[in-house]
């Protein structure tokens, strides 16, 4: 079975204007709501591709009922906690340039942070948990060290795709897969930015400490994948970008999904970068409908070790 733990869950909110001016009424000529958060957006693109998964997290007020709602409508089964306050809401607007307005939502306390603990504690042997995105405020950093402990002491795949510093200290449990894209890499190593020999040095080291795959993402440069035996570089495809906010995840469920029919990693990982790039031409998450034209464009090299 496959869980997913968004604990910064939100409403993404996308809007298309002209242009977005100061001191003006700026009127729209698109808008869409869509459930997010990033492990809520893997739960809905492995839903797209067929394979049952069950959100778990944290939820708050009427926005938070609007995710659950939204997901269960989808066939996609829940498990949230509900805690006081409202899920945040996030502004995606697509104008003269793309801006991003991400809030920060609801204070977590201590007894749900428990709650949730326990709920992963009890997932079933053999199951994997992707715990994606930020984490909200009253949560702190070194709870993806108790989740890693858990997850290896009952022996669940774990996913990781964080932000934190914090993930470096998971690897000591040996993570299935880290997913961080190249700013994230960048940040957990101390690095302001990085060159293509960088991130695969990082990447190998990552392996090295312990983690079992790496998949960097690496937007319209591609992405890059390691593990033990093998380093695979993969191209991007071209097009018109309109919103990027949701490529990560649908990569990364992508890629996960397709392991699952397993597919080999090389597949795997085409398949994943395609749908990315058709998540970013879209306004959300892709409908699937261009992934074999897109896949044609995703050009696979194998560095070696």
């Amino acid at each position: 079975m496959i869980y997913t733990c968004t604990m910064n869950t939100a409403i993404d909110l996308y809007v298309a204007m002209e242009a977005l001016n100061p001191n003006a009424v700026n009127r729209t000529h698109d808008e869409d709501y869509q459930p997010n958060g990033k492990g809520v957006n893997v739960s809905v693109m492995l839903n797209k591709m067929g394979i049952p998964n069950t959100a778990l997290g944290f939820i708050g007020g009427f926005t938070g009922h609007f995710i659950k709602e939204e997901l269960e409508k989808l066939g996609i089964a829940t498990d949230f906690i509900e805690v006081a306050g409202n899920t945040r809401i996030n502004v995606f607007i697509n104008a003269d340039e793309e801006y991003k307005i991400v809030n920060q939502g609801p204070s977590i306390p201590q007894e749900a942070m428990h709650q949730l603990l326990d709920k992963i504690a009890n997932i079933p042997t053999g199951s994997t948990l992707i715990v994606s995105g930020s984490l909200p405020k009253g949560v702190d950093d070194q709870v993806l060290i108790t989740i890693a402990q858990i997850c290896d002491r009952n022996h669940v795949k774990l996913v990781l795709d964080s932000s934190s510093t914090v993930v470096l200290e998971t690897l000591a449990y040996e993570p299935y897969l880290l997913k961080p894209n190249e700013d994230e890499l960048a940040h957990l190593f101390g690095e302001q930015s990085l060159s293509e020999e960088q991130i695969i040095a990082y990447g190998k080291e990552l392996i090295e400490r312990g983690a079992r795959h790496v998949i960097i993402s690496r937007g319209e440069e591609g992405a890059v994948y390691l593990d033990g035996q093998q380093v695979l570089k993969a191209s991007s495809p071209k097009g018109k970008v309109v919103n990027t906010a949701c490529a990560g995840d649908a990569l990364l469920a992508s890629y996960i999904a397709k392991t699952i029919e397993k597919e080999s990693i090389a597949e795997a990982l085409i398949y994943a970068i395609a749908t990315g790039a058709s998540t970013a031409f879209s306004k959300g998450l892709s409908d699937l409908s261009d992934i074999l034209e897109l896949k044609h464009q995703v050009h696979i090299t194998n560095l070696r070790r």
